[in-house]
């Protein structure tokens, strides 16, 4: 497997993708930064992945999904969330990782993918 960072939104109410959620990548420690800032496509992915073989590196980092935005443009209200981040560590800058989102307007669950 490639070196990769990736994501994907499944938006639990409707069983399908979350078409046009807004993700921000943000590398946390010491020198914070947001390194990207994205929206999930009719798949609920992005279009290619969040860090390649030529930007990965080992650290920590933060993904951003602007859930109640979302929902709200989807005519759902979302008082509940408004941004979930999801804090993780890329230990090994060889590997692929994935890190999806399922997601209603009271809840979410996330797991490291493949």
């Amino acid at each position: 497997m490639p070196a990769k960072l990736s994501t994907h939104v499944l938006d639990l109410t409707t069983g399908r993708p979350a078409v046009g959620m807004v993700i921000q990548l943000l590398r946390t420690g010491p020198e914070p930064a947001l390194i990207k800032t994205v929206t999930t496509n009719a798949d609920g992915r992005t279009d290619g992945p969040l860090l390649d073989e030529t930007t990965m590196a080992a650290g920590s980092y933060e993904l951003v999904f602007h859930v109640s935005e979302y929902f709200s443009g989807h005519g759902v209200d979302c008082p509940f969330l408004g941004q979930v981040p999801i804090r993780f560590n890329l230990t090994d800058a060889t590997a692929g990782y994935h890190v999806p989102l399922l997601v209603t307007p009271w809840a979410y669950s996330t797991y490291r993918g493949s």
